[in-house]
C-alpha cells in the first residue's frame, strides 16, 4: 500500500506527527500478509487502507493514553453515555454495531472493512 496515497484517500490521518508514516507502514504490512489478494481482487487496496485506518486509531488512543499517563493497550467499548455536571448525552451504540464483530466495532473503519469482508468471504451470494 502507498502511504501518500493512504494519506490522500484518507485526509484525516495527514498529521504525521499523530500517525507516523512507521505506524501505517507497520499496520499496512500486516494487513497485507493478512488479506489475500486473490479473494480481495480489484478492492484489495481498499481493504487494506480500512484494515490499516482501523488498526492506527486504536494505535493512536495507545499513544495518546500513554502521552497522558495512562496505560496503554487497556480495552474499552464505545461510550453510550457520558455526564459532565448537570449534562448527560447518551447514545444507542447498538444500533451502529455490526453483529458479532469484536473489535472491529471500535471504529468506523473496522465496520467498514468488516462488511467487505464479509461479502468478498460469501463470494457471489449475498444474504441480507
Amino acid at each position: 500500500m502507498d502511504i501518500t496515497q493512504f494519506r490522500i484517500d484518507f485526509p484525516e490521518f495527514s498529521d504525521t506527527t499523530v500517525y507516523p508514516s512507521s505506524m501505517i507502514t507497520f499496520w499496512s504490512d500486516l494487513g497485507e500478509k493478512l488479506l489475500d489478494v486473490t479473494r480481495w481482487d480489484t478492492i484489495y487496496i481498499q481493504g487494506i487502507q480500512l484494515f490499516t485506518a482501523h488498526n492506527i486509531v486504536l494505535a493512536a488512543g495507545n499513544v495518546a493514553a500513554s502521552d497522558a499517563g495512562g496505560i496503554p493497550g487497556q480495552a474499552s467499548g464505545p461510550t453510550q453515555s457520558k455526564s459532565v455536571g448537570a449534562a448527560s448525552v447518551s447514545y444507542d451504540t447498538a444500533a451502529a454495531m455490526l453483529p458479532n464483530a469484536g473489535h472491529w466495532n471500535q471504529t468506523i473503519y473496522g465496520r467498514q472493512y468488516l462488511q467487505l469482508a464479509r461479502m468478498i468471504g460469501t463470494g457471489a451470494v449475498q444474504i441480507w
